[in-house]
């Protein structure tokens, strides 16, 4: 065999043996559970406690959160690193990433979106794998 055929062999060997664990990783990252945070910046302060109470209990609805908390910021002492800037947070607690790409699609969530969009003028989602 010449050695440009072995070095083409070689090389096709090396590309699928990188691609499993591409596929390993992609495959485990699906199960990988996770935290979805939701800040809600309102348009007015004064409907907090309109939009925690009958708003945001839609979506621990959702079928595909486990655990679901909502808050407002803590009465906690003023320093550079605190943000007391938002109204309302929302956590929600998935078993993978699978469920958490059908909690964006689950029609509660949508109906949340649509029905709830006008109060907040900024909304900034973090979410954490665990």
């Amino acid at each position: 065999m010449t050695s440009r055929r072995k070095a083409i062999q070689t090389l096709g060997l090396a590309a699928a043996a990188a691609a499993l664990p591409i596929n390993t990783i992609a495959k485990n990252m699906a199960k990988q559970k996770m935290i979805h945070q939701v800040y809600f910046w309102l348009h007015d302060a004064g409907n907090t406690q309109e939009f925690l109470t009958e708003a945001v209990p839609m979506l621990g609805r959702c079928p595909t959160v486990g655990k679901f908390i909502a808050g407002t910021p803590a009465d906690t002492e003023k320093r550079d690193v605190v943000d007391h800037s938002w109204q309302v947070c929302c956590t929600a607690f998935f078993d993978s990433l699978e469920d958490q790409l059908a909690y964006q699609k689950e029609p509660l969530h949508l109906e949340f979106i649509e029905k709830y969009s006008h109060m907040w003028k900024t909304v900034k989602v973090y979410d954490i794998a665990i």
